[in-house]
């Protein structure tokens, strides 16, 4: 089994400040639309083709692969994403918290199989490392607030 969490501050010196709902917006903009917080030409498809009181499903392509995601919100703190379909299975989580110093702070972390592949196998352990490495999911953390940020002064958000 794979799991990696990562933690950033969302308001580090030296950037415009987010409140809560703002980060949340941008969340909430990311899980209903990746293509819009990843890197150019990594997410080439991503639509919502259902949704209910309690959730959505996102079906999308990234980095040529075919996800199938179930999307849970609880609204202003965190967003689940359950992989239904696709290579890996398990959850994935961004969460909103403070701190002990009352500060906000992003959290991703994660609890994940590769579907067909053996549990702890190489292909579970690379997986393990790139999520755990300086462009795994810390990065997407800082890029996610970036690309908020940039909504927010658009004002796209």
């Amino acid at each position: 089994m794979i799991y990696s969490t990562a933690t950033v501050p969302v308001n580090p010196e030296g950037e415009t400040p987010l409140t809560r709902a703002e980060a949340w917006q941008g969340l909430e903009r990311k899980a209903r639309d990746a293509r819009l917080f990843l890197p150019a030409g990594l997410c080439t498809r991503c639509e919502v083709v259902e949704e209910s009181p309690t959730h959505f499903v996102r079906e999308a392509t990234i980095a040529g692969l075919d996800l199938r995601e179930i999307i849970t919100l609880e609204p202003q703190g965190k967003v689940t994403f359950f992989q239904a379909a696709g290579p890996r299975e398990g959850a994935i989580i961004n969460e909103l918290f403070e701190d002990q110093e009352g500060q906000l702070q992003l959290r991703f972390y994660c609890y994940l199989g590769l579907r067909g592949k053996q549990p702890n196998g190489p292909e579970e352990q690379a997986e393990q490392a790139q999520f755990d490495s300086e462009n795994g999911y810390k990065a997407a953390l800082l890029s996610t607030l970036k690309r908020t940020r940039e909504l927010l002064a658009e004002g796209k958000l």
